[in-house]
C-alpha cells in the first residue's frame, strides 16, 4: 500500500501522462523523425570517418574502468568496516585502536558517496573545464564516477565474505595479513572481476554519450549529427553504437564465466 501511494504521488508530480505520448502530433513528428533517418549513411568514406571515434570510445571505456579500479579498490577496503574497525580482526584490540580505525573507515565511505552522486556527465563537464576538449576528460569522469560505484561494491564483497575461515585462520596463529590474503582476498577477487567487468559494460554506453560536452568518441559526433539535422548520419552512429555495445556484452560475459 505504501509502495502504491508512493508510486501515485510520484507519477503525480512527475506529471506522467501517456496520452502524451500517443498524441497525434506526437506520433507524427516521430515518424517524420524515423523516416528522416533511413537509409543510413553507408559511403565507404563515412564508414572509414567513423572508425576512428569508435575505437576512442572503446578506449575511453577501458581506461575509465582501469582507473576506476584503482580509486574503487584503496578506498573499498579502507570502507569495509571488518578490516579497518570490526569483526574478527580486530576482536583482540583495545576499543580506542577500533575507534581510531573509524576515521578513515567513514572518511572513505564519504569520499565514495561523493564521487559516485556526481553523474559522470556532469563530471565531464568539469574536467572539459580542467583539461579541456579530447578523450582525457571522458576517462576521468568514468574514472571517478565509477570509482565511486566500484569501491561501494568492493567493500560490500569484503565485508560479506563467511567469517568461519577467517576465524579458523586467526585460531591457528596468523597473523592479520595473512587472514586477509589467505582468508579474505581469495573469496572476493571472483566479485571483484565481476563487478569491474560489468561496469565496463556500463561505461562503453557512457562513453557513447560523453561527447555531448566534448569529450570525445562516439559522443561527438552524434551531437553534431542531431544539431546539424544530419539523420542518416545519425542512424549510422546509433547502430554502430549497438553493434559496440554487443561486442562488449559479449566479451565481458566471456570474460566473466572464465574468471568467476
Amino acid at each position: 500500500m505504501v509502495f502504491g501511494g508512493s508510486l501515485l504521488l510520484s507519477l503525480r508530480a512527475a506529471q506522467v501522462d501517456p496520452r502524451v505520448l500517443f498524441a497525434a502530433d506526437a506520433r507524427a513528428n516521430v515518424a517524420r523523425f524515423v523516416r528522416g533517418m533511413f537509409p543510413p549513411d553507408l559511403s565507404p568514406a563515412f564508414l572509414r570517418f567513423l572508425a576512428v571515434p569508435v575505437v576512442e570510445t572503446i578506449q575511453i571505456s577501458i581506461a575509465g574502468t582501469a582507473l576506476a579500479v584503482l580509486i574503487g579498490l584503496p578506498l573499498g577496503l579502507l570502507a569495509t568496516s571488518t578490516l579497518t574497525w570490526s569483526g574478527v580482526l580486530h576482536e583482540r584490540r583495545r576499543a580506542s585502536a577500533r575507534a581510531l580505525g573509524f576515521v578513515p573507515y567513514a572518511g572513505a565511505r564519504a569520499l565514495l558517496s561523493v564521487f559516485r552522486s556526481i553523474p559522470e556527465f556532469v563530471w565531464a563537464f568539469m574536467f572539459v573545464r580542467a583539461v579541456g576538449l579530447g578523450p582525457f576528460p571522458g576517462v576521468l569522469a568514468l574514472g571517478f564516477h565509477t570509482g565511486g560505484v566500484l569501491g561501494k561494491l568492493f567493500g560490500e564483497v569484503l565485508e560479506d565474505v563467511g567469517p568461519r575461515p577467517l576465524e579458523a585462520l586467526q585460531a591457528a596463529g596468523a597473523s592479520r595479513p595473512a587472514v586477509l590474503l589467505d582468508g579474505i582476498v581469495p573469496q572476493a577477487i571472483p566479485q571483484f572481476f565481476a563487478y569491474a567487468l560489468y561496469r565496463w559494460e556500463v561505461n562503453i554506453r557512457a562513453a557513447a554519450v560523453l561527447g555531448f560536452v566534448g569529450a570525445g568518441g562516439l559522443g561527438q559526433r552524434i551531437h553534431l549529427a542531431i544539431s546539424l539535422f544530419l539523420e542518416h548520419q545519425l542512424l549510422t552512429l546509433i547502430l554502430a553504437v549497438y553493434l559496440m555495445v554487443t561486442l562488449v556484452d559479449a566479451s565481458s560475459g566471456w570474460l566473466r564465466r572464465r574468471i568467476v
